[in-house]
């Protein structure tokens, strides 16, 4: 069971307030989708939630204990432009992880755990649709098979939480759907939190169990930097997906301090 808190939590660079005052409560194999204007802070909350940024106020707490405060297996990450090893095969780009989790000082394994480890990341490359491409190399792949490897190398160690920064951003309309579907279908899987940053609003409705809109509520003309953004409406979608264990049986989610909106579609 995963449970992802967020406690008062200010962001603040040089003066300019970013984010302020965001109160969440995540629950476990939620689907969160987060809109907004751009500059409003989406991705600096999901730099947070990595751990590759600090909140200058407030906590954010994973099963109840602090968040460590860099990147972990805990956490997967998959951004709008490929993080792929260009000189690995498709194979290798997801062993790595693997081995570099199972033997953190050679960062390569041996035997038995090597067999092990390359089954497992040949079941994901079936799943992902990317097992005949196994040996070649991020280059060689189109766009829409570099991000299904991307999403894949941030699954293969089962992370507790996955971060989305608009993934599917740059893919064609036809390859989005299909990314839906498989981006779904690993949530169901591995029954991971995923929260994810969008532009698409008609996609946040679509994928999410709980969509997020962050703005700015307060608004000084003469000191554009003096308030930040905050969760202004959370909204629990019905419909396509039943929400998960622990929200009640209508779906609300626990008081973010935002506005709720109940939507069914």
């Amino acid at each position: 069971m995963t449970h992802l808190t967020i406690k008062g939590l200010w962001k603040e660079y040089d003066g300019q307030v970013v984010l302020e005052n965001v109160n969440l409560d995540i629950g476990d194999h939620e689907f969160v989708t987060v809109i907004g204007a751009s500059g409003c802070g989406k991705t600096t909350f999901l730099r947070i939630l990595l751990g590759v940024e600090s909140p200058t106020r407030g906590r954010v707490l994973l099963d109840g204990l602090p968040l460590p405060t860099e990147p972990g297996p805990e956490r997967g990450i998959v951004f709008q432009r490929y993080s792929l090893f260009p000189h690995l095969s498709v194979r290798d780009n997801l062993l790595l992880g693997l081995e570099l989790r199972g033997a953190k000082r050679l960062g390569r394994l041996f035997g038995k755990r090597r067999r092990d480890a390359l089954d497992k990341a040949d079941r994901l490359l079936d799943a992902v649709g990317l097992y005949a491409a196994r040996d070649r190399y991020p280059q060689q792949l189109s766009g829409g098979m570099q991000q299904r490897l991307s999403i894949a190398q941030s699954v293969i160690c089962e992370p507790q939480v996955l971060l989305l920064d608009e993934p599917f951003g740059a893919l064609d309309p036809g390859l989005t759907a299909d990314m839906h579907e498989l981006i779904v279908n690993l949530w169901n899987m591995n029954r991971m939190t995923i929260v994810m940053v969008t532009h698409d609003v008609k996609e946040s409705f679509h994928l999410g169990t709980r969509l997020l809109v962050f703005d700015k509520p307060r608004i000084d003309a003469q000191v554009p930097d003096r308030y930040g953004a905050t969760i202004t409406f959370n909204i629990p979608l019905k419909g396509r997906r039943e929400p998960p264990a622990g929200l009640g049986a209508a779906g609300a989610p626990r008081d973010t301090g935002g506005r709720e909106t109940e939507v069914r579609s």
